[in-house]
């Protein structure tokens, strides 16, 4: 009876093997086709992140690492000022991102789903600012909020008699303004993800209300808000996410400053890094902020999850 057991148990791992490797010959294709992304992604992402958790426990003299310190970088850069300044900071970004750059493309999108002209068109200047370099985007900003009265907001104002305002130089208005710019390259393309969710909606219940003589903000409240609840919470916290690592926009436009009081984590990291020498600093600042992104990224997915479910 044992012997029978051990055969059948035996035939049966040949027989998932045998599968398996039909399987993969089917899908052999598929592999080779995913090969080069797999490649990259090993080679660009998943080996710079292991290397740079090693060698942030690392004493390191330039990008070499000199001998091992376990988590000495770490408690160096929580106990630095500037760390808990550019973490204050970036939970701001990521607040004014949340009002000011959460409830503009949801609005643009209803305008979109309700336009009957032009429709091409319109979705093409929508979609316009996200297709401009996020550098090149900075830069326009830089001159537009210009503190003298060469800047255009400063021009605008003089045009109607009011004095030029320093605007990025305002320690209170810094944050505020570069995520208007942002926002602004970001609005185009998360419009678009929204309208195609729109447009997913049933559009049996959307004609029976418009015959019923439903208004926009009736069908609006009563039909699409309901059924894009899931998809608003998931770009809500994807947003955060995106803002969470944000440093092109104020290494652009004010290098962090006036006083720091636009100092992102991952402009500190590149600033540890790449200006003040401390790779070491700059890699356990960057590992903190990798773990940061981690816990939230798995909050999305846990909302992910249950929202398709539900």
């Amino acid at each position: 009876m044992t012997r029978r057991n051990a055969a059948k148990a035996t035939d049966t791992a040949a027989l998932k093997r045998h599968k398996l490797k039909q399987e993969f010959l089917s899908d052999f294709g598929a592999w080779m086709l995913m090969l080069p992304s797999l490649l990259a992604m090993v080679i660009f992402s998943l080996r710079p992140l292991w290397m740079s958790m090693v060698y942030s426990t690392f004493e390191m003299h330039g990008f070499e690492p000199v001998r091992f310190i376990g988590l000495a970088n770490f408690k160096s850069v929580i106990g630095d000022l500037l760390f808990n300044k550019a973490l204050l900071n970036t939970v701001k970004y990521v607040f004014w991102s949340l009002i000011i750059g959460f409830l503009p493309p949801i609005i643009l999108a209803i305008l979109l789903n309700e336009v009957t002209v032009f429709k091409g068109g319109f979705r093409f200047l929508t979609y316009f600012p996200t297709i401009v370099p996020g550098m090149v985007a900075s830069l326009l900003f830089v001159f537009l909020y210009y503190p003298d009265s060469s800047g255009l907001l400063n021009m605008l104002l003089g045009m109607i008699g009011v004095e030029p305002k320093i605007w990025l130089d305002n320690k209170n208005l810094t944050i505020m303004l570069i995520i208007v710019s942002a926002s602004w390259t970001g609005i185009g393309g998360t419009a678009l993800y929204y309208l195609a969710a729109l447009q997913g909606v049933n559009r049996d219940l959307y004609e029976a209300a418009m015959i019923d003589g439903a208004g926009i903000f009736t069908r609006l409240r009563k039909i699409m808000l309901p059924q894009l609840v899931p998809v608003f919470m998931l770009f809500l916290v994807r947003q955060m996410i995106a803002v969470f690592g944000i440093m092109q926009e104020p290494l652009v436009m004010t290098g962090g400053g006036p006083d720091n009081a636009s100092l992102s984590i991952g402009l500190l990291t590149y600033q540890y890094t790449f200006t003040y020498g401390y790779t070491d600093k700059g890699l356990a600042l960057g590992v903190i902020q990798f773990l940061l992104g981690l816990v939230m990224t798995v909050f999305y997915i846990f909302l992910d999850r249950k929202l398709n479910k539900d």
